[in-house]
C-alpha cells in the first residue's frame, strides 16, 4: 500500500524506540496528521497568509 510507503518517511516510527505504547501511538497520529495536512492543496500560503 502507498499508506506504509509514507509512514515509512518518519524514521522514527520505522523502528519503535518508544517504551510507552501510548507514546508509539500518539507518534503514529501524529505522523497521519501531517501525511494528511500534506495532502491538502490550499491555494494560499499559510505562512504568508
Amino acid at each position: 500500500m502507498v499508506c506504509h510507503s509514507w509512514f515509512n518517511r518518519f524514521r522514527k516510527l520505522m523502528v519503535r524506540y518508544e517504551k510507552l505504547e501510548r507514546n508509539f501511538l500518539a507518534l503514529n497520529h501524529l505522523a497521519a496528521g501531517i501525511i494528511a495536512f500534506r495532502k491538502v492543496h490550499l491555494k494560499i500560503n499559510i505562512i504568508y497568509g
